[in-house]
């Protein structure tokens, strides 16, 4: 406030706020300025510009503080503080508050004394008291400087006159001539000398006319203009005018004389001026509300309305206290601009509530952009109170709430109509393509890898199916979400408890003499159809939502054919509320755009279990399938929870409630049906996904392993969402409303689970037994797998695997199911069992033995054609007659038949190392035992054995060991043995003898042997990989387990 008052004692230039006399400086600034008052002596001195002169130094003055004329520089507007002129201070105010003199704070007048630009600068008083201690050289070093600044200021000036010479002198010829034109209306005067322009022109031009144009003996221009010139003889150019302007007054005289001079007439206005004087608080009332409603200023509206009541009720109140008596004239003034103020205030007022009603019941349609700025969600109150403040006969808060309902069931209604129609166009264009092939699904299949299985795979289906499952979870959600319908709704229902409770309406005005107060309270009848219309659009959504996932895809969809719905916000009414919020406000996507004489046909029956589906997209796979659908039963449960809150429907018909239980429940099994569907059908083309490509984390499986891995997780992962709807459980009440999964879910997924397994397996088996087609093998053809994966020249590129040697094929789907027995199988039991909290007890054994089975059956096929070939090789060794030697002599070498039988295994041994390193003690032990049977059958066709073909047999069969002893087991020891004794059972006595006596030479003959083959069989002694000693009986199952 103190600042305040000093700004305007500063720019009043007054002493005091509160002065007792006009200030004599203010008298003689006045007349310092009047060129009249001045020496008429010193007339014949001034320039005939001197107008111009004076406006071009007020001009001048206005833009140099402190220039301004005026005693004392009372007038003029200074800085209120400068730097020093001397250099030696940055401020001079501050100079003198450090010295004592506080009042140059707030005497403005005392502080011009002491600045520079201001007129009243006194020098003297400056360096007595802001330079009162300085000695000479401070005041040489100040004038120096005080010289400098002028001296550019001046350089300044010279510059500028110089660059702009020309113009001046330009501009004083046009003034020049101006003048002439004026004064002499464009005659050229006969007593002016015609001499080239001089700085004196002025001056003399002057002269002459007053010695000439002002001389009262001058002789009269002849020049008719010249009585228009601005000369005192033309009177300054009226001369012209006044005549005609004398006759046509005392014409108007004469004709409105009469008229307007009779008393009586005279007397009447006057009393009317006087009466409208009394009165001009109603006179300026109707005026005054029009400006308030123009600026939007309702506080002012209210206010002025009011007024005009009470004035309208003073004349009403007068108007019956006269009984009938004729009224004085005051009073009938009184009463007659009363009832002109209130016909002009009521029928302004009476316009203005239909605009405001109308902004009330349209609110809601309106955008947060095209809201009113800065009301936020309270508009609607204000416009309420502002109703109840003027008055007015229906509660605007039972219409506003009325038009809130209508608003939000039209809306439910639009956005559902036009969703599922989009939604059935885009599946009606899905459902008309062509099925995918296999490889193409094994595509989307693959895709998933090694991928977070709670994130959206980057393309788990095609782009056209992704999109329809977008558009269906959009629908869902401006439904169901948070930020969707479900949450206007609940913001409904809490608005009108609000104006139940009571508390919505404590800041509401009462209105005129208490008049709206009756609007405050919500009668019983309102409530209850306010109750009964909040479980109504409950019962709407929830309708639609059961239908969307329970019915058929709908038919008609003629709604597309019909307009956009209105986007304005002028368009809407309480009763047809824009809808507009659900489409946009551009171009409908011109899928959309369709003939009303060719509408796109229905889909094809083609006997797949989705024709019937409204919510699955067609030829959808599991994997996208099982993420939207936890997506969207998460929006379900959770909407359901949200809309069982509400207190209507928590404490009314219980049936309700039933109904969003069933909602939840319906919804659920529906989507768990057709993700089984989709998971068996994904599961019969899963052995599409093999690329016959080593994994980069297990060097002796394909990728395989790990895809079906990551499709079984989240199948799992993303049927657990499903069937217990986590994702909503966080909802207060939700575990009233999402039921737990029925029995007959649960076993319809454990039973889809293990189908899943059984038919990935038999898919493995069929990849690797495919018989071997040169023309059309799937894995031999280029472009097979080439157009299935992107990268599937990279992994061409770093692959030494043959996809099409069968062989190659069954020792990869051998490897794969070691890691599907000992790592993938066990754990996806033990993810579902986590998950839906049961025990696969018999699964887990009808799994494992599987595996098994198959696990041998392809086993056997893999060694089938090796174990052939090994009896082939021995029997025809030990049938030939040279097999045994000529008699006297000892063996000194295994027989060919060995070494090929050896070769054999070593090329057995080359390709498995090469393929599934894993299987080469799996596969050889095997071997080994099957060589051992073959040999042992071999023996037994000889019914007698001398000592030389006792000794040969010896030296093969140990031979034989010997090389393979990295891959003896027991069942092959147990072989030998039983070689031995059938040897020993058809030889005498003198053999046995004798044999033991060349046992020590047989030893020395074997060790050679063994060291001259070390090299062609070094294969076999490759150390076994730690862990890795299994087994296999004649059946050729393994002896190790799960």
């Amino acid at each position: 406030m103190a600042e305040q008052e000093r700004t305007v004692l500063e720019f009043y230039q007054l002493p005091t706020a509160f002065p007792s006399e006009w200030p004599a400086e203010k008298d003689a600034e006045d007349s310092s300025g009047d060129e009249d008052t001045q020496d008429p002596r010193l007339q014949h001195r001034k320039s005939r510009y001197q107008a111009l002169e004076r406006a071009a130094s007020n001009r001048r003055s206005s833009y140099l503080p402190g220039s301004e004329g005026g005693n004392g520089g009372v007038s003029n507007l200074v800085q209120k503080d400068e730097p020093d002129p001397l250099g030696s201070a940055s401020s001079v105010v501050q100079t003198l508050k450090a010295m004592g003199h506080r009042q140059v704070q707030d005497d403005a007048r005392y502080r011009n004394r002491f600045l520079l630009s201001s007129t009243s600068f006194s020098p003297a008083l400056f360096l007595s008291h802001v330079h009162a201690n300085a000695d000479t050289r401070k005041l040489l070093q100040g004038l120096d400087f005080l010289s400098q600044s002028i001296d550019q200021k001046s350089a300044s000036l010279k510059v500028l006159v110089e660059s702009n010479f020309e113009r001046f002198v330009k501009a004083k010829a046009t003034i020049d001539n101006v003048y002439k034109e004026m004064k002499y209306r464009g005659a050229e005067s006969q007593h002016l000398n015609a001499r080239p322009h001089s700085r004196h022109a002025s001056r003399s031009s002057w002269r002459q006319s007053m010695n000439g144009l002002n001389n009262p003996l001058a002789a009269p221009m002849s020049d008719r203009r010249q009585k228009n010139a601005l000369t005192k003889e033309s009177e300054y150019g009226v001369r012209g005018i006044k005549a005609p302007l004398l006759d046509v007054s005392a014409k108007a005289e004469d004709v409105w004389g009469p008229a307007l001079g009779g008393r009586e007439k005279e007397e009447n206005l006057k009393t009317v001026s006087a009466q409208l004087d009394r009165y001009k608080e109603y006179i300026e009332l109707s005026p005054a509300i029009a400006d308030s409603i123009k600026r939007k200023d309702y506080e002012t509206l209210v206010e002025e309305y009011n007024r005009a009541r009470k004035f309208a009720d003073s004349a009403r109140r007068l108007a019956e206290s006269l009984h009938g008596d004729a009224p004085k004239d005051a009073h009938l003034y009184q009463i007659l601009l009363a009832g002109r103020m209130w016909h002009d205030v009521n029928s302004q007022i009476h316009t203005f509530k239909r605009d405001v009603w109308k902004r009330l019941t349209s609110l809601h349609t309106l955008s947060k952009a095209e809201a009113a700025p800065g009301r936020g969600q309270d508009h609607h109150l204000e416009l309420i109170g502002l109703l109840l403040e003027l008055g007015v006969s229906d509660n605007p808060v039972w219409v506003w709430l009325l038009s809130r309902y209508d608003y939000l069931k039209g809306r439910i209604q639009t956005t559902v109509e036009r969703s599922t129609v989009e939604i059935e166009v885009l599946r009606r264009r899905l459902a008309s393509a062509d099925k995918p092939t296999p490889h193409a699904i094994a595509a989307h299949l693959r895709s998933l890898g090694r991928q977070a299985t709670e994130e959206k795979p980057a393309s788990s289906d095609s782009a056209d199916v992704i999109e329809l499952w977008d558009k269906m979870l959009g629908f869902l959600s401006s439904l169901l979400s948070t930020s969707g319908i479900i949450a206007e709704v609940v913001e409904f229902w809490n608005t009108v408890q609000g104006f139940i409770d009571g508390k919505a309406q404590r800041n509401l005005p009462a209105g005129y003499n208490g008049e709206s107060r009756i609007h405050h309270q919500l009668s019983d009848k309102v409530i209850e159809d306010l109750k009964k219309g909040v479980v109504e659009l409950v019962e709407t959504i929830r309708d639609h939502t059961y239908e969307f996932f329970t019915g058929p895809p709908p038919e008609d969809i003629s709604l597309l054919y019909s307009p956009l719905p209105p986007t304005t916000p002028a368009s809407p009414s309480p009763t047809t509320p824009g809808a507009s919020a659900l489409t946009p406000t551009g171009l409908r996507d011109p899928r959309f755009n369709f003939d009303a004489s060719n509408p796109p046909p229905p889909s094809p029956k083609r006997g797949e279990s989705w024709e019937k589906l409204a919510f699955w997209p067609p030829w959808s796979n599991s994997l996208s399938g099982v993420y939207y659908l936890s997506k969207a039963l998460a929006l379900v449960g959770s909407g359901a929870s949200d809309l069982a809150g509400l207190q209507p429907v928590a404490v009314g018909d219980s049936q309700i409630v039933e109904r969003l239980k069933s909602l939840v429940a319906a919804s659920r099994e529906r989507c768990v049906t057709a993700l089984c569907a989709a998971w068996n059908r994904d599961a019969e083309n899963i052995k599409y996904v093999e690329d016959w490509q080593r994994s980069t984390e297990l060097g002796d499986v394909t990728r395989m392993p790990s895809s079906f891995s990551a499709f079984e997780g989240t199948l799992l992962l993303g049927m657990q969402k499903i069937l217990y709807i986590s994702e909503a459980m966080s909802k207060s009440g939700a575990m009233d409303i999402v039921p737990p999964p029925p029995t007959k879910l649960l076993q319809m997924v454990r039973s889809q689970y293990v189908s899943t397994l059984y038919k990935a397996l038999s898919g493995m088996v069929e990849n690797a037994e495919r018989s071997v087609k040169k023309a059309d093998d799937v894995w031999a053809a280029e472009s097979e797998w080439s157009t299935a994966s992107p990268i599937a020249e990279t992994l061409l590129s770093r692959s030494t695997l043959d996809a099409g040697d069968r062989n190659i094929r069954m020792l990869l789907t051998l490897s794969n199911l070691q890691a599907l027995r000992s790592q993938v199988v066990p754990s996806l039991n033990s993810q579902f069992e986590n998950a839906f909290s049961v025990k696969l007890t018999d699964e887990s054994k009808t799994i494992r033995d599987v595996l098994g089975q198959i696990d041998a059956r392809l086993f056997q096929s893999y060694t089938k054609k090796s174990i052939e070939q090994l009896r082939a090789i021995i029997s025809a060794g030990l049938s030939r007659d040279d097999w045994v030697p000529a008699a006297g002599t000892r063996p000194t070498a295994a027989k060919p038949y060995v070494y090929e039988t050896l070769l054999t295994l070593v090329l057995v041994h080359s390709q498995v190392s090469t393929t599934a390193s894993s299987l080469t003690p799996q596969v050889l032990s095997f071997l080994l035992e099957q060589t051992s049977s073959q040999l042992l059958e071999a023996f037994r066709r000889r019914p007698k054995y001398p000592l030389e073909a006792l000794m040969q047999a010896t030296l093969d069969v140990e031979f034989v060991a010997q090389t393979l002893s990295h891959y003896t087991t027991d069942r092959a020891s147990e072989l030998q043995g039983q070689i031995y004794q059938e040897l020993d059972s058809r030889t005498d006595n003198d053999a046995r003898a004798r044999l033991q006596s060349e046992l020590p030479e047989m030893r020395s003959v074997l060790k050679k042997l063994r060291e001259a083959s070390k090299s062609e069989f070094a294969c076999f002694k490759k150390p076994k990989r730690p862990g890795q000693n299994p087994s296999r009986t004649d059946s050729g199952l393994s002896g190790t387990s799960m």
